[in-house]
């Protein structure tokens, strides 16, 4: 049975309409968020993603269409912004700019204490919220935000957004502009709060590879319109509609679509690297594993064997990239050394 939490039903939306400037930024978008998934929101810059989710729990009111929240249509007359947006948290791109308490855990309570909860409620959230994104409370909770860790500022910004216990977190680019270990520690922050803690999920990324590995279901925007949806692997079996709407489809899919393509026995449609491994570690053990008397087989060790001559001696190819460039006398030839000269080029 479904349970739906978030639905818009023909959302249209035109920044600074009646202007000169007038930009349609939505046309007639119907989209359902399912309780419980984790759901991400691609698309090129400008095609609707983040206008979209402002618009779930009331930041931006729609021109025309609906946007349902449980059921309830939230611009309705007796439906409390308040009561949506403390239901929908959202995490805009790069929350950590947006920190500025002294303290970690002021700046956690601010929401918390906006929303009228008492201090003892407001200090039982602040804590819930900082163990759930594994930070210290103890440790961190009398320490400036500012002294943190480029991935402790973004988790301060979620807990923030936790403490006033939403069941819906919405994360605008979690990862932008972090390095690759931060950008793990959000994911993996993200992922836990999905599996373990049961937080519906919305998350907007330009990161095929993020979607890939942590999506149930994507939804493709394109021009302010959804274009595509389902999940991952079948959303990246379309790479040529994806290239012409500036997307693209995770680099490992493209790699094995392109070894499909020159006829080897690869499938198209994989989207992980662990994917990818899994499928082509055997075929390489295979190819350089002993033959069936026990001896060596030809790709056990390409780069020593594939220049041994019959009777032992060595051959042009045994070792190349010594051995070209030497002339009959034994003297070094202009390409002995090629690989380190080639390697010296344009460092």
């Amino acid at each position: 049975m479904s349970d739906t939490i978030i639905e818009t039903r023909d959302l249209c939306y035109t920044y600074m309409r009646g202007t000169p400037l007038a930009r349609q930024a939505l046309a007639g978008v119907n989209v359902s968020i399912e309780r419980g998934e984790l759901v991400a929101l691609i698309g090129r810059t400008g095609s609707g993603k983040s206008t979209l989710i402002q618009h779930f729990n009331g930041l931006l009111k729609p021109d025309s269409g609906a946007v349902l929240v449980d059921g309830r249509d939230i611009w309705q007359r007796g439906v409390a912004l308040r009561d949506i947006r403390r239901k929908v948290g959202l995490v805009f791109q790069y929350p950590e700019h947006q920190l500025f308490e002294e303290t970690v855990a002021a700046d956690i309570a601010f929401a918390p204490r906006n929303l009228g909860m008492s201090e003892a409620d407001v200090d039982e959230a602040v804590r819930e919220a900082m163990r759930v994104v594994d930070l210290d409370y103890d440790a961190l909770r009398a320490r400036s935000p500012f002294e943190l860790s480029g991935g402790q500022k973004r988790r301060v910004a979620i807990a923030g957004v936790l403490a006033m216990r939403p069941e819906v977190l919405v994360l605008d680019e979690p990862t932008a502009g972090m390095d690759p270990r931060g950008r793990e520690e959000v994911l993996a922050e993200i992922r836990q709060l999905h599996e373990e803690h049961g937080y519906t999920i919305v998350l907007v990324s330009h990161s095929m590879e993020d979607v890939a590995r942590f999506a149930e279901r994507l939804i493709v925007m394109d021009g302010g319109s959804v274009v595509m949806e389902g999940s991952p692997r079948e959303v990246f079996r379309n790479r040529d509609d994806l290239t012409r709407m500036g997307l693209g489809v995770p680099q490992v899919t493209g790699l094995m679509a392109e070894l499909a393509a020159r006829g080897l026995p690869y499938a198209k449609d994989v989207i992980t690297v662990g994917e990818a491994l899994h499928i082509l570690l055997p075929a390489l053990l295979g190819a350089s594993g002993a033959g069936e008397d026990g001896s060596r087989g030809t790709g056990e060790n390409p780069g020593r064997d594939r220049g041994r001559a019959e009777d032992g001696s060595r051959g042009a190819g045994e070792n190349p990239g010594r051995d070209r460039g030497r002339a009959e006398d034994g003297s070094r030839g202009a390409g002995e050394n090629a690989g380190e000269r080639e390697g010296e080029v344009g460092t």
